[in-house]
């Protein structure tokens, strides 16, 4: 019997679903956006809430033990990765973590590093902190994306970088890095003192054939990037806990950990709520069978997807998915088309400069009926053919969206 349950979750105040109309100005698409899951939650997790809600009192927590060895077990045996507790910190979510730590590691005006196409809310942190953003993008090869290592260390130089936000594995592109990937942009980074926020909030979602390689743990030596990386991540896209709002900040220098503290002790956040720390310690100590039924749906998801448009719409580009559940679907090969219908239908002017990001808003909505987090969101305009699709969903869903997809772009 499956483990995993889907869960309709419209009218459930649930932004995904019933927070359509502020993003997209309607509430009838199907949501393939927002990187959460439509499964319920694991048993575990919900009998151990169930249990404490029960108990009826909900006073300040203690975080016990079992919550600090539950994640470094789960790091020790899945990731290779020897955490210590006293490494440990909370953060509400990965996205606070990295704005307070882009505030802690530079200052106003001063340069931050990020390789779109990526994870928006990096660039949202630079600017939204009065920083000055360096886009060092990625390069796309027959082989899929991969670092410009020669461009980073030159935009680093030139820019005075002070900081580089790391997504690993990358989203929206799915790529699992290789040690070797890792290790040679540390070592960029390290010659040139830039401090490094590496987000492995996917990281357990590694798809098969491939390894999940902490940035932490590349060096010749142990600790050898640790007086300028801090780790973030957490249970929240592993078992579907994003509203528990619990994150893990892993700062194995002590002096950077005394500048966190600091930040901590001025905005009064050091810990969270109760629900979120006994959610996560379940999932990491029983959850485990569960999740590894979750990856085989997410890869048959991303099968079922690159055989059909690899069959229907041979010069669609589908990004070899590697890791995440988030699939980058490139259609510049048919944005011509595109643009065609968009002037036809809805009288797009196709010389305009945003003519490919409002022509996909058509496609994908207008003629499809479905909501994706649209290519120019990570990233700018060059990247208005491409769209992220959510594999963590059902079946019926990938079907659906992949069918009007490809009706729309044939016709």
């Amino acid at each position: 019997m499956s483990m995993l349950r889907y869960v309709d979750r419209r009218n459930t105040d649930c932004f995904k679903w019933d927070g359509l109309e502020n993003t997209f100005s309607r509430s009838d698409l199907l949501a393939m956006w927002v990187a959460d899951m439509d499964f319920q939650v694991p048993e575990c997790v919900r009998r151990r809430l169930a249990d404490y809600i029960e108990l009826g009192t909900f006073g300040y927590y203690n975080p016990p033990e079992g919550y600090y060895n539950a994640f470094i077990e789960w790091e020790r045996r899945y990731h290779g990765y020897e955490v210590k507790k006293d490494w440990m910190r909370f953060a509400p979510g990965v996205v606070p973590a990295f704005n307070w730590l882009v505030q802690m590691m530079s200052g106003e005006g001063e340069a931050v590093a990020v390789m779109p196409p990526v994870y928006y809310p990096f660039m949202n942190a630079v600017k939204n902190n009065d920083r000055r953003l360096v886009n060092c993008p990625l390069i796309l090869t027959d082989d899929g994306y991969v670092m410009d290592y020669e461009g980073f260390e030159e935009a680093i130089v030139r820019e005075d970088v002070k900081v580089f936000i790391f997504c690993s594995p990358h989203n929206p592109v799915g790529r699992v890095w290789k040690r070797e990937e890792i290790r040679r942009m540390l070592d960029i980074c390290k010659r040139h003192k830039v401090f490094v926020i590496s987000d492995e909030i996917h990281h357990d979602l590694i798809m098969s054939g491939h390894e999940h390689v902490p940035s932490a743990t590349v060096g010749d030596e142990p600790g050898a990037y640790d007086d300028m990386l801090v780790t973030l991540t957490a249970a929240t896209k592993t078992f579907n806990l994003a509203a528990v709002q619990n994150s893990i900040v892993i700062i194995p220098d002590e002096g950077i950990r005394a500048k966190w503290d600091k930040f901590a002790e001025g905005i009064r956040i050091s810990g969270g709520n109760s629900f979120g720390y006994i959610a996560v310690q379940a999932a990491y100590e029983e959850g485990r069978p569960w999740f590894e039924e979750l990856l085989g749906i997410i890869e048959g998801n991303y099968k079922y997807l690159r055989d059909r448009f690899g069959a229907e719409l041979p010069e669609a580009r589908i990004a070899d998915h590697q890791g995440t559940y988030l699939l980058w679907a490139d259609f510049s090969a048919y944005m011509d088309r595109i643009i065609a219908k968009a002037a036809e239908k809805y009288s797009v002017d196709p010389d305009a400069e945003d003519a490919a990001v409002t022509a996909m808003q058509h496609l994908m909505e207008d003629e499809c009926g479905l909501a994706f987090d649209y290519g120019a969101w990570f990233g700018g305009n060059e990247y208005a053919g491409c769209v992220r699709i959510n594999l963590a969903t059902c079946r019926e869903n990938i079907e659906t969206a992949a069918e009007r997809i490809i009706a729309s772009l044939k016709a």
